[in-house]
């Protein structure tokens, strides 16, 4: 069975409510990747930070590099268990018109990130097509 831990790029990069829009995006680039989680002190999940949040409710508003990923982050967070099923990771991402879905542990500590590349290298074109439609879909024709 294909489950979020062999799927899953493990301990992605990670930001905390404070940290800056500025080195959020410099994380993204270091580490070519368009979500960084924002976690807790206990590593738990908040929310995330998206390429599109920083667009969007930053730089469009005027902001600039000291707004911080309180600001910016999408939230509350869906999330999947490591031991979830790819048809799991797959309605989440549907559902929530996500690209991209965080994984965590049993306690509730981020482990890694399911993506739709994830899932398209891992030869799941069906997955990955389906999932592109759902997200591609606007909100409101669902």
């Amino acid at each position: 069975m294909i489950t979020a831990k062999t799927l899953m790029t493990p301990d992605p990069a990670t930001c905390f409510i404070g940290t800056p829009a500025r080195e959020i995006a410099r994380l993204m680039l270091d580490n070519d990747c368009g979500e960084i989680p924002v976690l807790d002190e206990r590593r738990r999940p908040l929310g995330v930070v998206t390429d599109r949040d920083i667009a969007i409710r930053i730089v469009a508003t005027g902001g600039d590099g000291t707004a911080t990923a309180g600001e910016a982050m999408t939230s509350p967070v869906k999330t999947v268990g490591e031991d979830s099923d790819l048809q799991a990771c797959v309605a989440l991402m549907e559902t929530a018109q996500v690209r991209r879905v965080p994984v965590v542990n049993a306690t509730g500590e981020l482990v890694g990130i399911v993506s739709l590349a994830d899932i398209a290298l891992a030869g799941q074109s069906r997955a990955t097509a389906a999932v592109v439609k759902e997200v591609s879909t606007p909100a409101a024709a669902h």
